[in-house]
Formats: C-alpha cells, sequence, structure tokens
C-alpha cells in the first residue's frame, strides 16, 4: 500500500508538544531524581524533547490553607508574602522545575493561572463559593490589580530570563470551581473583559513585549467555545495581543450517542465556524488527558491519546499541543510520567512513548502537509520543514499493514513491546498491529 504524501497542499504551522507542571513540579522539585525527570520529558537526546512547559501561576492556597482542596499537592503558593511584597523565593521546588526544562531544552513557557491570588477573589479562597447559578469570584474592581500582579510576576522571570512567550489568565472557565482544586468561573462577558485589561495592561510594559496572551482555555470541546471565543476577540487590544484562541480538547461522555457522541463532528464545526468569522485565528489544543481512573501505562492508553492529538492536529488544525500534566501521583490515567511519593521513584509509560513519537520528530515551525492512502484503517499525519518530512502513523487496529514510502527513512516505533525503537527502513515497512509510528525523510535521500 502506496503511502502518497503531497507538499504542496499545506495546513497549518506546527508549534510543538508541551506539557504543565501542575501539581507534581512543587514535589518533584525537591527529589533527587528531579533532573533525570526533566530530562526525561524536555531533552531531546536524554527523552522527548517537550518543547513546550505550563507553569502554574498560583492562587495561594498552600499558605493560607483556606477553602476545600483535600490533596495538598493541588494547593500552591504565590509570590506576596503577608505584608503584601513580592518573594520570589517562593513556589521554590515549582520553579527549579521550570528552570530546568527550559535547561533541557524547553524554549516556550506558558504561565497559566487556575484561580486569581486569593487576597483579590470576593470569598478570600482560590475556588468559588458553592450556589446555584454559577458564581464569579472576582470583581470587576479587582481584574486590574489581578492583571498588574500575574504581569509583575511575569515581568520578573521574563528579566530572570526564562522564555514566557504567554500569559494564560483565565482557565476552564465555565465550570463553577467549588473545590478539590483552585479553580474560577467567569462568564464569556466576563472573561473578555479580564482579558482586555490584561492586554491594555501589557501595552504598557516595555519588558513584557515578546509576551503574548493566551486564553481562554475552555474545558470541554462542546460547550460555549464560540460565546468565549466571541468576548475573546471583542476588544481590539487583545486581539492584538493574542495570535488566536486557547482551548481543551476534553469531550466528557457517559455513553456514546449519535451527533452528540461524535466528537470530530465537534471539531470539524468549531473549525468551519472559525474560518468563516475568524479566518487569521490560530488555535493552540492547551490541555488534554485521558479521563479515565487507574494507572493505565498500556499501549491502549497511548493509542486513545494518539488518536485525540491526529484528530485535534488535523480537524482542528492545532498550532501546538500541550497535556494538563506531565507526571502524576495519583490513581488516575493522567501523567506521562507516574511517581510514587512513599519512595520517591517513578514509572514510564506508553503515553510518554507514543507523545515522543510527535515531540523528538516533528521540527519546530514545520508545515502540516497532506498525506494519504488507500486503507481507512490507519491515521496520517505528515510534516515538513526545509529537507525533513516526517510522517506519523497510527494503527489502532490487531494486524499489521505493509506500505511503501517515497524513500528509504528512519522509523521510530512505540507499540506493546517497543518504546520508540528506532531502524533505517527501504521504501518498504511494517506498520505493526497497535502501534504509532513515525517516519522521518530527508530530501537527499529521495528517488
Amino acid at each position: 500500500m502506496e503511502i502518497r504524501i503531497n507538499p504542496n497542499k499545506t495546513y497549518q504551522t506546527f508549534e510543538g508538544i508541551g506539557a504543565s507542571g501542575a501539581w507534581w513540579a512543587q514535589e518533584v522539585g525537591g527529589w533527587e531524581c528531579r533532573d533525570e525527570i526533566s530530562s526525561l520529558l524536555f531533552s531531546k537526546d536524554m527523552g522527548i524533547g517537550l518543547r513546550i512547559y505550563r507553569y502554574n501561576l498560583g492562587g495561594g492556597s498552600k499558605e493560607s490553607g483556606r477553602g476545600d482542596i483535600e490533596n495538598p499537592l493541588r494547593r500552591t503558593e504565590c509570590f506576596e508574602n503577608e505584608n503584601g511584597e513580592y518573594d520570589f523565593s517562593k513556589d521554590g521546588a515549582a520553579v527549579y522545575m521550570m528552570k530546568q526544562a527550559v535547561k533541557d531544552g524547553a524554549d516556550e513557557v506558558v504561565f497559566f493561572v487556575n484561580s486569581p491570588i486569593e487576597r483579590l477573589t470576593k470569598n478570600r479562597k482560590a475556588h468559588c463559593s458553592k450556589g446555584f447559578p454559577f458564581k464569579e469570584n472576582l470583581d470587576e474592581e479587582n481584574y486590574l490589580p489581578f492583571a498588574k500582579y500575574c504581569l509583575d510576576v511575569t515581568e520578573h522571570f521574563v528579566n530572570e530570563g526564562i522564555p514566557v512567550k504567554y500569559l494564560s489568565p483565565i482557565n476552564e472557565p465555565f465550570w463553577k470551581w467549588t473545590g478539590g482544586q483552585e479553580g474560577c468561573h467567569y462568564r464569556p462577558r466576563s472573561a473578555g473583559r479580564v482579558m482586555k485589561v490584561f492586554a491594555d495592561e501589557m501595552q504598557k510594559r516595555e519588558a513584557l513585549k515578546g509576551v503574548k496572551l493566551s486564553g481562554v482555555e475552555n474545558g470541554d470541546i462542546r460547550w460555549f467555545n464560540k460565546s468565549y471565543t466571541r468576548n475573546l476577540f471583542k476588544y481590539e487590544s487583545v486581539r492584538k495581543r493574542t495570535n488566536g484562541v486557547d482551548l481543551h480538547s476534553y469531550f466528557l461522555m457517559p455513553f456514546k450517542m449519535p451527533f452528540i457522541g461524535n466528537r470530530a463532528g465537534y471539531l470539524k464545526r468549531y473549525r468551519k465556524w472559525l474560518d468563516k468569522n475568524y479566518p487569521e485565528a490560530s488555535v493552540t489544543m492547551s490541555e488534554w488527558t485521558h479521563m479515565q481512573g487507574g494507572r493505565d501505562k498500556s499501549i491502549a492508553s497511548a493509542l486513545v491519546m494518539a488518536r485525540v492529538m491526529f484528530e485535534d492536529i488535523s480537524i482542528l488544525n492545532v498550532s501546538s499541543w500541550q497535556h494538563w500534566i506531565a507526571v502524576s501521583e495519583v490513581d488516575y490515567c493522567d501523567g506521562l510520567i507516574y511517581i510514587n511519593l512513599e519512595d520517591k521513584s517513578f514509572e514510564m509509560t506508553k503515553r510518554y512513548y507514543a507523545t515522543g513519537n510527535f515531540s523528538k520528530y516533528i521540527p519546530y515551525g514545520a508545515k502540516r502537509i497532506e498525506a494519504l492512502c488507500d486503507d481507512s484503517e490507519l491515521m496520517l499525519l505528515a510534516f515538513k520543514k526545509e529537507d525533513k518530512t516526517v510522517l506519523i502513523v497510527i494503527n489502532e487496529t490487531d494486524g499489521e499493514k505493509e506500505i511503501t514510502l517515497p524513500s528509504q527513512a528512519l522509523m521510530a516505533v512505540t507499540n506493546e513491546k517497543k518504546n520508540l525503537e528506532e531502524t533505517i527502513v527501504s521504501k518498504k515497512a511494517v506498520i505493526t498491529k497497535k502501534s504509532i509510528t513515525t517516519f522521518v525523510m530527508r530530501q537527499s535521500e529521495n528517488g
């Protein structure tokens, strides 16, 4: 079966794969193996070369102890002390992991906020109060102090040499966020106003001229994305300060139903709406995790993730794709690496290696190009930059597939038995069952 790659049909420019340091960096940053874990994630030589690191700019619930947040790792420090002065020695372990990620190769850092700092919220907690309808937790009079705090912190780290490229003040604004973790609800109109205040204040700061706003990171690809997007782009100052819209790729269905259960259909409709109304706007997929209980380290979970990545990249045309968390300590199907708090050890997952099939081989700034074959069971993605063409083939089936490539290639395979195992293949190759396979071809090798 022939793989047909057409470099003349191009789509989005792809900027890379990333993950956040939320809920683990403040723990792992104090461990002896912290540098090894960072290297596994962000180094291309020693690991999978994640390019983007998301740093959680916290609300301060760890210091105060207020609020209904049972898991201590879901509490964060803020950079204010009790006198309202800045103390940048705080959150030291998490800051260490951010800086180490940059040393290892992450050249884009995103600061994201789950909740404004407690001093500014209505209930002085880093999550909303219970009640219906959904209650916002930030008065409009505190939008500017909220922006000034976040921008002061951003400016501090930019001046330290941290490559902060984006600041995201709002995270999953639609949800109620009444406990369990830091979070803040915003109606679409309020979210737009918050973003405007941030954009206007950023314009006054020369040190932040290289930092963009991102948002508003809505939490489900089905609901209210159009409403939040309209309000995001409502103000000219915000449009100038953003590249596009950031959203999360969750699709929480308790059971399958026609139309409502069609994930790809929602992506297509939102992409079509964007192309019609905001054709210049890019889309960043800034958070996803496999919402399933239990620690799944298997290829099954990796294939679920790979399909989501394929759909987001090929249908929604996202410019980057980011995991919710890189490292997980809970009994849940989320991180790329699992840690064990008792003995401060870690375990790898197939999701880690399958992510590497993307992050390790797709060059920064590559153009996605057309890739076709006659087998509808295979999912294909292709990227090109200069003389390098990268082809990713996802096979969810229980059968092997024989393919013919345009040229000799480096082949990297992740399946039940292999973890990014590399070999050189001629134009003929076998796609193993239940696998993610990457091919890297050079122009000089064609023909």
